[in-house]
Order: C-alpha cells, then sequence, then structure tokens
C-alpha cells in the first residue's frame, strides 16, 4: 500500500501544496519562495529518501515568517497522512551528523504525541532571507503536525552549517523512524495498541 499523502494549505497569507512518499529515493521539487528554506527542505528530502513536491505561495514580500511556518505545517500533515496509524513502522529514529565545524544530534519518535526540544545554536539574523529565528519555529511547526516528539540540537560557528547539519539530522532520524520493521509484520509498534 501507497504511503503517500498530498495536503493544500490556502490562507489569505499564503498558497501552498506538499506531496510526500515516504518510500521515495530522496527525489524533490521544492519551490516555497524562500531559496535558503528550499535547501534546507530538499537535504531534508535527500537524506530521509522522502520524495517531497512543494509548491508555495506567500506574501514573502512582507517577511519569510508565513510561508515557512505554513510549509512546515502542511509538511508535517503530510507526514502524518502518509504514515496512518503507524502499522509496522519501526516508530524511533536519532542520528549524529557533523557537517564541517557544526555538529547536529537528533532522537525522534513518531508518537502522535508532538512536542519539540530544540537547542540550535544560531547567532546571525537571516541566512539568505531565511530569518534564522523562524528556524526552530519550522521545526516546532513540524513537529505538531506529524505528532512527532522531536530532540534536536545543533551547533557551530557557521549558522549556514549549523541550520542544515540539524535538517540533515532530522531526515536522517525520520528515515529511520518511518521505515517499516520487517519483523513486526504490520504491527502497530505501541503497548497501546495505537500511537
Amino acid at each position: 500500500m501507497p504511503r503517500t499523502a498530498t495536503v493544500t494549505r490556502t490562507t489569505k497569507e499564503t498558497n501552498i501544496t506538499v506531496t510526500v512518499d515516504l518510500d521515495g529515493t530522496g527525489m524533490s521539487d521544492i519551490s516555497t519562495g524562500v531559496p535558503a528554506f528550499d535547501h534546507l527542505l530538499e537535504s531534508l528530502s535527500k537524506h530521509s529518501l522522502i520524495d517531497l513536491t512543494i509548491a508555495a505561495e506567500g506574501d514573502t514580500h512582507i517577511d519569510d515568517h508565513h510561508t515557512v511556518e505554513d510549509v512546515a505545517l502542511a509538511l508535517g500533515t503530510a507526514i502524518s497522512d502518509a504514515v496512518g496509524d503507524g502499522a509496522g513502522i519501526v516508530r524511533f529514529g536519532d542520528a549524529r551528523v557533523p557537517m564541517d565545524e557544526a555538529i547536529a544530534s537528533c532522537a525522534l519518535d513518531v508518537s502522535g504525541r508532538p512536542y519539540a526540544v530544540l537547542e540550535l545554536r544560531l547567532t546571525t539574523e537571516r541566512i539568505g532571507t531565511l530569518g534564522t529565528q523562524n528556524i526552530p519555529h519550522v521545526l516546532e511547526s513540524l513537529a505538531r503536525t506529524a505528532g512527532l516528539t522531536l530532540h534536536l540540537e545543533a551547533t557551530g560557528r557557521n549558522d549556514h552549517h549549523v541550520a542544515e547539519a540539524a535538517f540533515k539530522a532530522l531526515a536522517r532520524s525520520l528515515r529511520a523512524a518511518v521505515a517499516i520493521d520487517p519483523r513486526r509484520a504490520g504491527d502497530v509498534p505501541s503497548t497501546k495498541g495505537s500511537l
């Protein structure tokens, strides 16, 4: 059964369509109007092996906030929809990813219980046109709508490296967590019987 989902989110501020395929090869086609954010999402797709198509139009003439937030909300919803009831998935994933002087550590649980604990050492105001204060907000929004318990820490001296390492660590953790466990035989990975 294909583990895919498409989500459309339309507001007065944004118009977004996101499609995910959890069993993809890391192919992506992403256009949000915020190039640095596109780059981070392409890394997420490439290293999670989740095929990702995102088309977003937003009020970037104001700033990037509404666009990146709403993309994250739609992406999280699409991931949740594609996971479904979680039958057969591994559920947990963790990764530690270096990028030059930066390093990121991520652990997550596809639990249906959204929670985000983030420690990102970002020191500049922007990466291109992407406000660095929006990066933790994106991760929180994604965790909320995807139903992830997310612990993510990243440090370094270059904010581009810190952000990219964080998204790659998230990708590798997500890849492990949504993978099908052949030993589980379709069982939901919870003693409660549901996530």
